[in-house]
């Protein structure tokens, strides 16, 4: 058996009196390159460490954290691929019933905010041992941060962990780092140099430095408008080019983080991803039935990391950051002939993608010297006019699989940036995307129509994906296919009133566009989005902005985005009458809905076909990060 040890029989049957780290994590063990734990312990493992996995522990007592006794160096402890309770809680935050990193989709076996509580159980067990947060849950919580489940404003997790350092950011170079300082008998505690980390001092012993300071953990507690500027500082020194150090005051202590580590370059990157992966859950959960997340992701190639798109309620930009990077296109097709030597391989490669799949290079070369523009997007409102669009290395690397030999068909699930797309001059990728690519639907994220609440979330006008759509379908019915576009949706962003979403409900409608789910604003820490929600102010404006928060008016929202649904239809009534749009309500073609008859204009059928003939697919959700499902962090 070549997974890491998970049991301390596992481990004594390598030979082992006791591992150097013990990984501790919220996930069940899946050795995969998807899962931020499996790529860590077997870079550890490359370097020579012995590294254990103590996976979903019982957090009731201590009796798990001494599986593997005492480790000579530390623990590295995460919550897994995603926060703790965004896995708990929807975003009405009722509790849910399932758990696809866990074994049989069985959710409880993580505590809440698991980082804190992990930590909490080493430190009574070995009160001295180093220990090392990171992940996405302890990224995006390394600051004061608003608590959505609490509904309050929550200091660092550095401070209720008692961790001794926190990793930000994808972690590879860090957690080497911190590694090899450690074997080499080094204080943890002198570790205050290393960059993408965070660390406490008391304010006695800092020594004042050429820094970035937020407001203090008591400022931004007593007002919105302090947390809102605090929220732009850390984001705009996110950048590993131009970030500075940034400081944030907590009572007597002082949270140091160290500008963002530059990212992994294509060589290490490859490096990274051809690690011995077992490509699998360990075996022991195979009575369980499985860990249902791997099967999203089994055949399935990462090429990519960073997303220069940095939408506002997405966490990528805050944790991984905005500068691709990608692999070679060598590594990306050993990685594919891997797969196809899989006893479990049925001929389909269900993706070559990452955040964004169309992503291979930099947005434009200035950013590599000067960095990405502090307080500016690349793709919103408007393209800017330094982008660089070029799509034929990742045309050229799908060829290249598509021929691989028992390769029937490589499809692109991840995520295509069709607003980027539509900047190329040259529609062979588009044209091939949609004749080779497409299992049937695209899932695409316009999110909404009205460009008040689109400028909110940073994303690009929705005539960009009117022309995008028109062009797919002008192509599909060219090549004599039926396939589909996913829309993307989203209610009760911060922005949005009802009259915006009736906006919605309108374009829908004209559209044909039928989604049988949408999704509700997740304010899940460290977004621009979440900071709007908590303050009601635009970070980079400090302007007002609407936020819809009762519970009452989310549910009118988001039964607009479904005004076909019989079951909305009293809501979507209430809705219109408090927007001053009675009109809509009656039997005639512009109307949304008939006063006490059934729901008129095809209700609830899936993909209504246009007068052009298009049909749009039914919508599904996504995690509460804004990504697809399939998409992992660390």
């Amino acid at each position: 058996m070549s997974f890491l040890p998970i049991t301390s029989d596992e481990m004594k049957q390598r030979g082992w009196d006791r591992p150097d780290f013990v990984f501790v994590t919220g996930d069940a063990y899946v050795d995969h390159p998807s899962f931020g734990v499996a790529i860590l312990s077997r870079m550890l493992e490359d370097e020579g460490f012995r590294v254990a996995i103590l996976a979903q522990p019982n957090w009731r007592d201590g009796e798990d954290f001494t599986r593997f006794g005492r480790p000579r160096l530390g623990f590295l402890v995460t919550a897994g691929n995603i926060d703790s309770m965004v896995a708990h809680y929807t975003a009405a935050r009722r509790k849910r019933s399932d758990d696809a990193y866990s074994p049989g989709n069985k959710a409880g076996k993580r505590p809440d905010r698991a980082v804190i509580t992990y930590c909490n159980c080493i430190r009574a067990c070995y009160p001295d041992t180093p220990i090392v947060i990171g992940g996405l849950e302890a990224s995006l919580r390394r600051f004061a941060h608003y608590d959505y489940w609490a509904d309050t404003v929550m200091p660092s997790i550095l401070m209720d962990s008692g961790a001794d350092l926190l990793t930000y950011g994808m972690g590879e170079k860090q957690i080497s780092l911190i590694a090899h300082r450690l074997a080499a008998g080094e204080n943890i505690h002198s570790m205050t140099d290393i960059l993408g980390t965070c660390y406490l001092i008391p304010t006695r012993q800092y020594s004042p430095g050429p820094v970035k300071e937020c407001p203090s953990l008591e400022r931004v507690q007593q007002s919105k408008r302090e947390y809102a500027v605090a929220a732009r500082i850390q984001q705009d020194e996110q950048d590993a080019v131009r970030g500075k150090t940034v400081i944030q005051r907590h009572g007597g202590v002082i949270l140091v983080q160290n500008p963002p580590m530059p990212p992994l370059d294509q060589e290490e990157l490859d490096r990274i991803y051809e690690l011995p992966y077992e490509r699998m859950f360990h075996p022991s959960y195979e009575k369980e039935g499985g860990v249902p997340a791997i099967q999203e992701v089994e055949f399935s190639i990462t090429h990519n990391r960073g997303c220069f798109g940095a939408c506002n309620f997405c966490s990528i930009a805050f944790h991984q950051g905005r500068q691709v990077t990608c692999r070679s296109e060598a590594s990306v097709l050993r990685e594919a002939e891997k797969l196809t030597k899989s006893p479990r391989f049925k001929g389909y490669i269900h993706d070559v993608g990452g955040p964004t799949a169309n992503f291979r290079h930099p947005s434009c070369k200035g950013q590599l010297e000067r960095g990405l523009c502090k307080g500016k997007k690349c793709l919103a409102p408007k393209t800017c006019p330094q982008m660089e669009v070029d799509h034929k290395e990742y045309l050229a690397m799908l060829q290249k699989i598509r021929a691989l030999p028992k390769v029937k068909r490589v499809f692109i699930r991840s995520g295509i940036r069709f607003d980027y797309l539509m900047e190329d001059p040259d529609e062979t990728f588009l044209k091939q995307l949609i004749t080779y690519h497409v299992s049937g639907q695209l899932k695409v994220a316009p999110e909404h129509c009205s460009a008040a609440v689109l400028d909110k979330m940073g994303k690009p006008h929705i005539e960009t994906y009117r022309h995008f759509a028109k062009r797919f379908y002008e192509i599909t019915k060219s090549i004599g296919k039926k396939q589909y576009l996913v829309p993307y949706l989203m209610s009760s962003h911060p922005g949005s009133t009802l009259k915006d979403a009736v906006e919605l409900a309108l374009f829908l409608k004209k559209e044909s566009i039928h989604p049988e789910q949408v999704q509700d604003f997740y304010p899940t820490p460290g977004t621009i989005s979440t900071a709007m929600f908590y303050t009601g102010l635009d970070p980079y404006t400090l302007k007002e902005v609407y936020v819809p928060k009762k519970p009452e008016e989310k549910a009118m929202q988001r039964a607009l985005l479904q005004w076909f649904m019989p079951q909305h239809k009293e809501k979507v009534l209430e809705a219109l009458r408090r927007a001053g749009r009675s009109d809509l309500i009656g039997t005639g073609p512009n109307c949304l809905v008939a006063p006490g008859k059934p729901f008129q204009n095809g209700g609830g059928q899936k993909g209504k076909h246009l007068p052009s003939g298009r049909k749009h697919a039914v919508g599904k959700g996504r995690n509460a990060f804004g990504q697809t499902k399939k998409k992992k962090g660390r």
